[in-house]
């Protein structure tokens, strides 16, 4: 019972049903009295236990004002069935079963084998039975509205923001707004409407808000005007992000085709143009394949898995472009100035930079320049400078910022640790899954992003771990912006397995698995992590990449650490985050919910506390699923919430920053979905702790550094 009340249904059951299973499993084997007596002990206390967690979540979810109705339910199932029509059933499976004579003159039946035959009848009468009243049973969901959703109305083009900060010209056209929109199931046209992008249908905001079946055929479009004097040589039309499958036609031809739901695309459509309007058309689908990046995505949500997201889902838009084009900046900083290779453009290339003394102007040949401003000033978390620039070639120009900030590992005192600037520092973090209860995978404005940022700054926290999905450009400029440290993660593909990749490391097995994957997921996972380490090279606040997470189509780890360290090495690499540890890592990194947070006996480099916490506070009012909730420790109210996380932290985390403790990720910023485990309510509304009493705490840990 003190179990159930501290942890949850779900870690309880799984203790109660494991003892039962054992117990089975012994008697099955053993004959000898000891055996019996271990075998049975265990089996009944697995019954036992079992029948007070499932009996206190059954009292727990009885609806108010229906507890009669239902304990009237209870008795013909647990009494007059078992207790009245049993022994007439009992009497005749065991019609011919022998007889045994008791010690006190009495008679027992020998069970035979028809009480297993017919066990296996009722449970086959049973599983339809519980099949059509699962499917009948729908759990109470909850619109849940930001204050974001505010800022939009019929006018407003929703993140109509120029989407690529670091890379950014003065030409752009947003593609957002509403478009045509129909769903093709079975071949057949099953819904014609219109859709507001960039929103996935799934979602509240995009006007559709409708579950996509894998085999669905999403059609999308829209005519757009060019404006006078928008054309420069080449027009390209950019996707933030498709999921899963694309394929682009302007003006009914066919442009571009791309697979991967998270990473831009883009097409040159200048020869495909017409005077006045034009026509872009988008088809897409999203069978969830498993060989493509997904993250938490699944079509059958819950827990700690997620509503997924169809079809486009960031920003479209389009730019103009001359000839001879800038095509890329790539920025490798140090602490005393910033190495910049500039792709494309004329050779005679001109720099301006933003100093805090004035503009310096810098002309240069070529595609490399070696920048080293005077009085550098250094990027932290505290003082996220920036360095503002533009660079001109030709007739193209493009603005851009760099920050000058290091990340790397040496032994302090005796100790690995991860130093930023030269400097040991503790990574004080949280998990960011990066969902939103009005747009799923996107806040209704940019502004959602910035605040969760500024929030979690407010409460002390200077690192994000963003779990498993990449986010549009913007959020990354935010947390350069106001010194928000990302640790990225990799978006992991292949099959899930509950029993390997969690239930048995959590308890016990923690190396020595990998996955199977073919040739086609392996370079799927790869294409991926490349063009991601690409697009995020230039962003300083991104300081470390979780390759793999929890084992999840975890396979060939050591190489995959490195052939990716080799494309970056100015970053911290975490090869496998949580366990089946391998040889090759910059960290050692591991998660902690259901026990104590300890120092590992052997650490091959800086520990990482990359997940740990959980800790569940769901609030009426702002909970998205009635009926369910996921967590690992449960509170009612935020002041035993606020109070049991700084405990946490005081007892169990800081004592280890000494020993070598280096950052820890604590989940998670916000609830998502099922999961009520965040500092913020999913609809972003209340925060459940009080922001100046964990700033105070953050304090402390940095002191044991």
């Amino acid at each position: 019972g003190r179990v159930y009340d501290k942890k949850g249904f779900f870690f309880s059951a799984i203790i109660a049903v494991s003892s039962l299973a054992i117990g089975y499993v012994l008697l099955f084997f053993l004959r000898d009295k000891l055996g019996v007596f271990i075998g049975s002990l265990l089996m009944m206390s697995g019954y036992l236990a079992g029948m007070a967690v499932f009996g206190a979540i059954i009292r727990d979810k009885i609806p108010e004002g229906k507890a009669g109705r239902f304990q009237g339910v209870r008795i013909v199932a647990q009494v007059l069935i078992p207790g009245v029509i049993g022994p007439y059933i009992g009497k005749t499976v065991l019609a011919d079963a022998k007889m045994i004579t008791n010690s006190d003159g009495t008679q027992s039946f020998i069970p035979n084998e028809n009480i297993f035959l017919y066990a296996l009848i009722v449970l086959l009468l049973l599983i339809p039975l519980l099949l059509i009243l699962c499917r009948s049973i729908k759990p109470r969901l909850v619109e849940l509205h930001t204050p974001y959703e505010q800022e939009l109305d019929e006018q407003t083009v929703p993140h109509a923001d120029y989407p690529r900060p670091q890379f950014k010209r003065d030409s752009y056209l947003c593609l957002n707004g509403w478009w045509d929109f129909s769903v093709f199931r079975r071949d057949r046209e099953w819904l014609s409407t219109k859709i507001l992008v960039p929103f996935a249908p799934q979602s509240r905001l995009s006007g559709v808000a409708m579950a996509i079946k894998r085999r669905d055929v999403l059609v999308y479009s829209r005519s757009f005007d060019l404006p006078d004097g928008f054309v420069k040589d080449r027009v390209i039309l950019h996707f933030g992000a498709v999921d899963q499958y694309a394929d682009v036609y302007v003006n009914d031809r066919h442009v571009v085709s791309h697979e991967d739901g998270y990473l831009p695309f883009s097409a040159d459509i200048t020869d495909v143009l017409m005077s006045g309007e034009n026509t872009v058309k988008v088809i897409a689908c999203d069978p969830l394949d498993a060989d493509l990046p997904y993250g938490k995505q699944t079509d059958h949500r819950g827990g700690m898995w997620y509503t997924n997201v169809s079809g486009i889902w960031q920003t479209v838009w389009i730019e103009s472009v001359p000839n001879a084009a800038i095509t890329s900046l790539r920025m490798t900083p140090s602490l005393t100035g910033v190495d910049i290779v500039v792709e494309g453009g004329a050779d005679d290339k001109k720099l301006l930079l933003t100093t805090e003394n004035g503009v310096k102007e810098y002309n240069f040949t070529g595609s490399a320049i070696s920048i080293q401003p005077d009085d550098a000033h250094l990027w932290t978390p505290e003082d996220p400078y920036l360095y503002r620039f533009s660079v001109c070639s030709g007739d193209d120009c493009v603005e851009s910022y760099f920050a000058l900030r290091t990340i790397a590992i040496d032994t302090v005192d005796g100790v690995d640790r991860i130093l930023l600037n030269g400097k040991p520092r503790y990574f004080h973090g949280l998990l960011d899954q990066g969902y939103y209860s009005d747009g799923i995978f996107m806040p209704a404005t940019a502004r959602g992003y910035e605040d969760d940022i500024l929030t979690m700054k407010s409460c002390g926290f200077d690192t994000l771990r963003k779990h498993i999905k990449l986010e549009p450009d913007l959020f990354y400029y935010y947390c350069d912006l106001h010194g928000m440290i990302v640790f990225q993660d990799m978006i992991n593909n292949g099959k899930y397995h509950f029993l390997i990749d969690t239930a048995l490391p959590t308890v016990w097995l923690r190396r020595g698995i990998t996955h199977r994957a073919n040739k086609r997921r392996r370079a799927a996972f790869l294409r991926n992590a490349e063009q991601m380490m690409n697009l995020l090279y230039n962003h300083p606040c991104v300081c470390y990449y979780t390759i793999f997470n929890e084992g999840w189509g975890q396979f060939d780890a050591d190489e995959c650490y490195r052939h990716l360290k080799s494309l970056d090495e100015t970053r911290i690499f975490d090869t496998t985050s949580g366990w089946f540890k391998t040889e090759l890592s910059d960290v050692e990194s591991e998660h902690v919910y259901f026990k104590p947070v300890k120092m590992p006996s052997r650490c091959n480099g800086p520990l990482v506390l990359s997940e740990f916490g959980g800790y569940s506070c769901k609030l009426d009012g702002h909970a998205f699923n009635l009926d369910k909730t996921y967590g690992y420790r449960f509170f009612t109210d935020t002041d035993a919430f606020e109070n049991a996380l700084l405990e946490l932290y005081r007892r169990e985390v800081a004592p280890l920053i000494p020993q070598g403790l280096c950052a820890s990720i604590l989940t998670q910023v916000s609830d998502v979905e099922d999961e009520t485990n965040g500092l913020l309510t999913y609809d972003r509304l209340v925060l459940k702790v009080d922001a100046e009493r964990m700033r105070s705490l953050s304090d402390e840990l940095q002191h044991y550094i």
